[in-house]
């Protein structure tokens, strides 16, 4: 038995649990690029590629009831937290069964009721978001809860995380802040972003914990989520939890990433989460590389019925969709003239 200053390993079940969910995100990321190379998809596409097993490690830890905002690069996690391939295709490709009926940008998707937040663009944004609705949970008498929301390198310099993690300390709230530090703030490198030696140490100045992982690791990024989680979930109050990573494509696919130094893609963070995880359990013997080979043949096929699924489906009617902004119909009179 591990003592109380160790952590219990992470169990084998679980990592490959965990890489499956990685290998689905990446996989349909993959065809999300290129539906949008083929004029499929309206607006922009951003992908995770990289940062999938810090992301995976956020949501597979969270729990019925908890919170989750997720940014741009989360599919994996929002996938361990319960977003389905259909509906991430059916926001992308506009059909109106999708949670977002066909009318909003693609990287908003969410279902609030359940706890899953659509995702504010406005960098730092959503950790005041979930900070509120955290102190929010505590007003009406809700406990056991946790509230995580993710953010990158570049949004640490915005008013809002400082607002938001303050109010947040200051509360000792049950927030779990992930910094995906993936180097580049769009094309702004980390030496023209923040001053201090690294991002981790911004906890010490807000009160809080901090946690340092590296994130091309999906075992330490288990490890270290695992701890986080269960510290604001027993009352440790704010975590703030770095992941040193680098993302491996463009900001977006409108974007060729020629600015990333070549350095960075052959140091230690340019490493690949996704077939690090791959060679630690064939290694492991854990599973043999012909039924990670099918895992992924397995993922192809449920992201290709999808696609041909969500493709057949209707778009939003403007002569009959009710397109009235609020949720509840006896706003509706109320507002009708405003």
């Amino acid at each position: 038995m591990p003592t109380k200053k160790e952590e219990a390993p992470v169990a084998s079940a679980d990592f490959i649990k965990a890489y499956r969910v990685m290998l689905l995100a990446r996989v349909l990321e993959e065809k999300l690029a290129s539906l949008y190379r083929a004029g499929a998809i309206k607006g922009g596409v951003f992908l995770g590629r990289g940062q999938e097993a810090l992301s995976v490690s956020v949501g597979i830890h969270l729990r019925k009831g908890d919170i989750y905002a997720p940014l741009i690069r989360d599919q994996a996690g929002r996938m361990a937290f319960g977003d389905t391939v259909l509906d991430t295709l059916r926001t992308y490709l506009g059909s109106q069964l999708g949670p977002m009926r066909g009318r909003d940008g693609n990287i908003h998707r969410g279902r609030p009721r359940e706890g899953y937040y659509a995702m504010i663009s406005h960098l730092g944004a959503m950790i005041p978001a979930v900070a509120g609705a955290l102190l929010a949970r505590r007003l009406k008498g809700e406990s056991g809860i946790v509230g995580a929301t993710c953010i990158g390198d570049g949004g640490t310099s915005t008013g809002a995380f400082h607002e938001g993690l303050n109010a947040a300390a200051v509360e000792k709230l049950p927030l779990i802040l992930v910094v995906a530090n993936n180097q580049y703030a769009y094309s702004t490198p980390n030496s023209r972003q923040f001053a201090c030696a690294d991002l981790v140490d911004k906890a010490a100045g807000y009160g809080i914990a901090g946690h340092k992982v590296d994130a091309t690791s999906l075992e330490q990024c288990l490890l270290t989520l695992r701890k986080a989680v269960r510290a604001a979930r027993e009352g440790g109050g704010p975590q703030l939890v770095v992941g040193d990573l680098l993302r491996l494509v463009g900001h977006g696919e409108h974007d060729d990433g020629s600015y990333v130094d070549p350095a960075l893609k052959s140091s230690p963070v340019g490493r690949d989460c996704v077939l690090l995880a791959e060679k630690k359990i064939i290694s492991k013997k854990w599973a043999s590389a012909e039924e990670c080979a099918k895992w992924r043949r397995d993922a192809e096929e449920e992201v290709n019925a999808g696609v041909d699924k969500v493709r057949r489906e209707p778009g939003p009617d403007p002569e009959e969709d009710d397109w009235a902004a609020f949720s509840q119909h006896q706003f509706d009179e109320q507002y009708a003239g405003a």
